[in-house]
């Protein structure tokens, strides 16, 4: 990627798991765990299929595909605090994120992410990159999710940019389908 190649967007809107951190494996291994205590299988390829899902929709996904009953909400917290312990193992996506640092305080940039608040604040912070983004929304902040486009609707919004004058960057199918019914270009980052 370089840098050049997105000077013609008025505005950048990045993802968090998978394309600025390198998260995706280490989520993959907190669902996993508090998975299984729930007998629930989560297959690896499925897992990324996922990706920008909401937490709690995955859990209630797979337990009515599997015949279980736990608490989506409560599963999906005993996931996320999980990860959080983990955050440490967490890289960054160096492209992805060289790239922000070079549009930093030159183009307007958030990041929209299907994840909760407090792991992405989490994550940027680890990452050291959360000064780059004024504008962060997450799974609270809209009502639909992705494949949506509320998420990167409301960071537009946020950071002032009409919807088609930005650049999204992803890493899975779900957002690729969120950024094309935002009316925004993107770019898959994997």
């Amino acid at each position: 990627m370089n840098a050049s190649d997105f000077e013609q967007y008025d505005g950048l809107i990045f993802d968090c798991d998978g394309t600025l951190a390198d998260s995706m494996p280490v989520h993959y291994l907190a669902w996993r765990e508090t998975l299984l205590r729930y007998g629930i299988d989560f297959a690896e390829d499925r897992f990324y299929s996922m990706g920008g899902m909401p937490s709690a929709m995955i859990v209630k996904l797979l337990s009515a595909e599997q015949g279980a009953d736990p608490d989506p909400v409560t599963v999906a917290e005993e996931k996320e605090d999980l990860f959080q312990t983990l955050i440490d193992q967490v890289r960054p996506k160096q492209a992805v994120c060289d790239l922000a640092i070079a549009f930093h305080g030159r183009k307007p940039m958030a990041v929209a992410s299907g994840s909760g608040r407090v792991v992405v604040i989490k994550q940027l912070e680890a990452l050291k990159i959360h000064d780059l983004f004024p504008v962060v929304v997450t799974a609270e902040d809209t009502q639909r999710h992705k494949p949506e486009p509320d998420v990167f609707l409301e960071a537009a919004d946020r950071i002032g940019v009409r919807p088609e004058a930005c650049v999204v960057f992803e890493d899975s199918p779900l957002g690729f389908q969120a950024a094309e019914a935002a009316g925004m270009a993107w770019v898959d980052v994997r």
